[in-house]
């Protein structure tokens, strides 16, 4: 096998050994298969490619220091697939059956799990699909469940260090009574075109506000919201969102820590006053946020005590963060860069554009026109700018 490298692994698919499968037929499941083959041989008229019939779960195996592999709360997993099988009426799998092919996938394909530390992981990726042949809106009669395994890096572009997010105004995921708790393929072909824009304006990953009166936080694309303050740890409560494993499990941590949990609704100017906040999930893990920003508003919620802008003055005045102002910055700033997509969506740019008028020209041009007449260039420290001492 080509060696891998772990550490700067993408979230993408690789293939591996093995993966395994189970069919249900005449009313009940069979035997567990181990197959090397990537591809399924389905029905054209299968329920899974007509009507949505399709669900599927995603966790990790992890080795951990004592060398062993460990896999984070695969019952969890199992129940919530056996929540979506009654949501769009397909058999449930046994949680001892899932647990079984879950532990016998993975110790197939041992060799592709990470080294401890090297910041990836096996992913384990579990798929349900309607198999049997329907022409009419009914439920197939035969089903197949299947279990593959990939290693991955992290799922945001950014890694485990802050990153920016959108709000997406034009799209929902999910309608606040429809499919948006269940984990099936609908709910994430909904969230393609967002998720595209948000990555096309330079963000690692789109939120959407409440489908019914888009005033409240429901999720990012891929992944639950919380956010902390006052030593409290607040997360949305919707009828259209995925129950995270991953925000069961910190909401649980931050009881066992002393801290307040809070599943309610959360406006969107709520976002202000977070101390902290990320984006939670099996890919995602805990991504921390550096700020949300609101583009049709022209509003941007800072999170991130990383670097977060404490104060801002002009001739002595608090910024007024509902005024216009005109910047004059280095063409590359402009352009968005180190993180500053602000700028992306200033209006009214005026930009040298010829090949020696730009910035880096002009700056030259003078430095020349001032060393032809003798001048000396300097430069010194004008404390406009303050880093707080932590």
């Amino acid at each position: 096998m080509k060696e891998i490298d772990w550490a700067n692994l993408s979230f993408g698919y690789m293939k591996t050994d093995y993966n395994v499968r189970c069919y249900y037929r005449d009313g009940k499941w069979g035997e567990i298969e181990v197959c090397s083959e990537e591809t399924l041989n389905i029905h054209m008229a299968a329920t899974c490619l007509h009507y949505g019939q399709e669900a599927f779960e995603g966790l990790k195996a992890y080795r951990c220091p004592d060398g062993k592999v460990r896999v984070f709360r695969m019952d969890e997993n199992a129940k919530r697939l056996q929540s979506t099988c009654r949501g769009i009426l397909m058999p449930e799998l046994p949680t001892e059956r899932f647990e079984e092919m879950v532990k016998k996938v993975v110790r197939l394909n041992e060799r592709f799990i990470p080294p401890y530390e090297s910041g990836a992981t096996l992913y384990i990726r579990p798929l349900l699909i309607g198999t049997g042949a329907q022409v009419g809106v009914h439920p197939a009669n035969e089903y197949l469940f299947v279990i593959f395994v990939t290693p991955v890096g992290p799922y945001f572009k950014g890694g485990f260090a802050t990153n920016p997010y959108v709000i997406i105004r034009e799209f929902d995921r999910s309608a606040p009574l429809g499919t948006g708790i269940y984990k099936v393929g609908g709910n994430y072909a909904a969230s393609l075109k967002a998720n595209k824009m948000a990555h096309d304006l330079g963000y690692s990953c789109e939120f959407y506000l409440d489908a019914k009166e888009k005033k409240y936080i429901d999720e990012c694309g891929a992944a639950n919201f919380f956010g902390i303050k006052n030593n409290t740890y607040v997360t949305p409560k919707s009828t259209s969102i995925l129950p995270s494993i991953t925000n069961k499990s910190l909401m649980q941590l931050a009881e066992d820590m002393g801290m307040t949990v809070e599943r309610r609704q959360i406006p969107e100017e709520e976002l202000a006053t977070f101390e902290e906040a990320g984006a939670c999930g099996t890919a995602a893990v805990i991504s921390p946020i550096e700020r949300i920003d609101d583009l049709e508003n022209k509003k941007s919620y800072i999170i991130s005590k990383d670097g977060k802008l404490l104060s801002a003055k002009l001739n002595g005045k608090d910024i007024d963060p509902e005024a216009d102002y005109r910047v004059a910055t280095i063409d590359y700033v402009a352009q968005g860069n180190d993180k500053l997509e602000a700028f992306k969506s200033a209006t009214g740019m005026k930009s040298p554009s010829g090949a020696d008028d730009n910035v880096r020209q002009v700056i030259v041009k003078y430095m020349k026109a001032k060393m032809a007449q003798g001048e000396d260039i300097d430069s010194k420290i004008e404390g406009r700018i303050i880093i707080a001492d932590k």
